[in-house]
């Protein structure tokens, strides 16, 4: 019988170490889906420069099985994650050769919903010396960075009874307080935090199911709050006993997905999502326990899954969906969400931020340097990097730009050499 599912693994807090025994001149670690604060801002990095019109240099690539989790940068280790077979396969590989490190295999249950695709769909987290990943049946490992060994392992779909959802666990972790923090979706448990040494359920609040946002920090009075996109909700809870800090309705009921990690930008909160949900900016008061709608509509930016990148009061990223027409890129600006330019036939892309430049890679495979310039689109250079759909988070390490793509029950992870 098919083992019940859950959503969490992915991408991580707002702490992680600093490079340990890394080499590079420039850059930082990339220890999380969106980097380090999980915004898509790369704040390390050498300024972005226009690359020939060959593309940038492919440093090397590395032949991956099936799924959607993109890669992570710590040190000068690379962390996938795909499926082999029967087997979720967890790879530590040399950050500028590619060369495998450690490889570790864990036995894989999903077998797959509305897309045929049955590889892990969460991007890695790391913490410390710890790494953490979610595969697509909600089973949650916890593995030592530098060895591969695994230390601890929940089965957390299976604990909470949790299903399967439109395509398995796909939501993202979050580690705070010493606390891996899930939206596991269960029947009566929706958010549950588990201690990062032992793996043991610390807390469990609400009964929100799971969705495909990964949840971040928000910082409110100096305090942070762990804030979660659930199927129906955006919550705010205490990452510490899980005490509520406040909740808002976000989402609708039939064939929709929540897929956008929420913007966290002092006071305000920007939720994103397709299928007639839209945008919303919220604007929070006394200390986060009250709030209210700065701005909404579904003609602003609406984004099926990729995170708009904030830049200097403007959110820059993809209003539309994949699957139906072709994705444009727009500049809102923050405080009143007037659109202020708009590249159309543009596609869903993920984007990073470095500087006054953005790098976005779009399903079809195309990267494509921006200024992130709110007065219009300016293209700076464009590259056909793959042939296949490229779909999952890049990553952005020391002046290698990482990335997978998906071709039937196969990928490929590349690394590019920016100049």
């Amino acid at each position: 019988m098919q083992r019940p599912i859950k959503i969490i693994c992915g991408y991580l807090a707002t702490f992680f170490l600093a490079c340990t025994s890394c080499s590079f001149l420039w850059g930082g670690d990339w220890p999380q889906g969106l980097g380090p604060n999980r915004n898509g801002v790369a704040q390390q990095e050498k300024p972005l420069q226009a690359w020939p019109e060959s593309g940038p240099v492919t440093a090397w690539s590395h032949t991956l099985g099936s799924g959607f989790a993109g890669p992570i940068v710590v040190g000068a280790k690379v962390i996938v994650f795909h499926r082999i077979d029967d087997s979720e396969r967890v790879e530590a590989l040399d950050a500028k050769t590619g060369k495998v490190i450690w490889r570790q295999d864990f036995k894989a249950y999903y077998q797959g919903g509305f897309n045929p695709d049955s590889g892990p769909r969460a991007t890695p987290v790391v913490a410390g010396n710890l790494v953490f990943v979610f595969g697509a049946a909600s089973d949650l490992h916890c593995l030592d960075l530098a060895t591969g060994k695994p230390k601890w392992s929940r089965t957390l779909g299976q604990d909470y009874q949790a299903p399967d959802g439109y395509f398995g666990a796909g939501s993202g972790l979050l580690v705070m307080a010493d606390h891996v923090l899930v939206n596991v979706g269960g029947i009566k448990v929706g958010i549950v935090a588990l201690d990062i040494q032992s793996g043991k359920t610390v807390w469990e609040a609400t009964a929100e199911k799971a969705s495909y946002s990964s949840p971040t920090v928000l910082s409110i009075g100096g305090t942070n709050y762990a804030l979660f996109i659930t199927r129906m909700q955006a919550i705010a809870l205490n990452p510490v006993t899980g005490k509520l800090l406040f909740s808002t309705p976000f989402g609708k009921q039939g064939p929709t997905v929540n897929g956008a990690t929420p913007v966290a930008i002092d006071n305000h909160v920007f939720l994103t999502a397709s299928y007639r949900i839209g945008a919303r900016m919220l604007e929070l008061v006394q200390d986060g326990k009250n709030f209210k709608t700065q701005w909404s509509g579904d003609d602003i930016l609406s984004s099926q899954y990729a995170t708009p990148l904030p830049h200097n009061g403007h959110l820059f990223g993809t209003h539309g969906r994949e699957d139906i027409g072709v994705a444009a890129l727009r500049c809102i600006d923050m405080a009143s969400g007037k659109v202020q330019w708009e590249k159309t036939n543009f596609g869903v892309a993920h984007a990073i931020l470095v500087k006054d430049k953005f790098l976005a890679l779009n399903t079809a495979g195309e990267l494509v340097l921006v200024k992130a310039n709110s007065s219009q689109y300016e293209e700076v250079a464009r590259a056909k990097v793959s042939a296949a759909t490229t779909r999952c988070f890049p990553a952005l390490s020391n002046g290698y730009f990482y990335f997978r793509n998906n071709q039937g029950n196969q990928g490929k992870l590349t690394a590019l050499k920016l100049p």
